[in-house]
């Protein structure tokens, strides 16, 4: 109706709820309706999942903020956080810190399941070639690198 929502389930009425009129997407949730490993999330707050995450380190500290802001609501995001810093139990806290790293380097917004790919790869134990352009012999390497000297400065 105009003002009431009903759920049925075989021709039967299993609820009803009022009508919201704001914002296109809003919802709202009875904490009875939800199954009852959805409602130990309500116990739960990103505090408790960022407050794990600095025991591992800062980078897992970003991929965990990261998590939570990628959801419009920051409950939907636990799952994802729960699931990667349960990362470590497996892994271990060095190599999680090493994976968000590695993932932050590749985009701001890292998931759950790249940092996942990342440990289960190994790619967290390669180190990324570092290359300094420190001297001018150097520069010879990359090309047609011209200097002050070449132009006469």
């Amino acid at each position: 109706t105009r003002n009431v929502i009903e759920v049925f389930f075989q021709n039967s009425r299993i609820c009803s709820h009022q009508r919201l009129y704001g914002r296109p997407g809003q919802y709202s949730t009875t904490e009875s309706h939800m199954p009852e490993e959805h409602q130990n999330y309500l116990k739960w707050d990103g505090d408790r999942f960022l407050q794990w995450a600095e025991k591992i380190g800062p980078y897992t500290v970003i991929a965990v903020k990261s998590i939570l802001a990628s959801y419009k609501i920051k409950q939907q995001g636990y799952k994802s956080c729960m699931g990667l810093l349960k990362l470590a139990d497996k892994y271990s806290f060095n190599r999680l810190e090493s994976a968000c790293q590695k993932a932050l380097s590749y985009t701001p917004h890292p998931s759950y399941k790249s940092i996942k790919n990342i440990l289960v790869t190994g790619q967290d134990k390669i180190s990324a070639p570092t290359t300094e352009l420190s001297s001018s012999a150097d520069s010879d390497q990359y090309g047609f690198t011209r200097g002050a000297d070449y132009y006469g400065r």
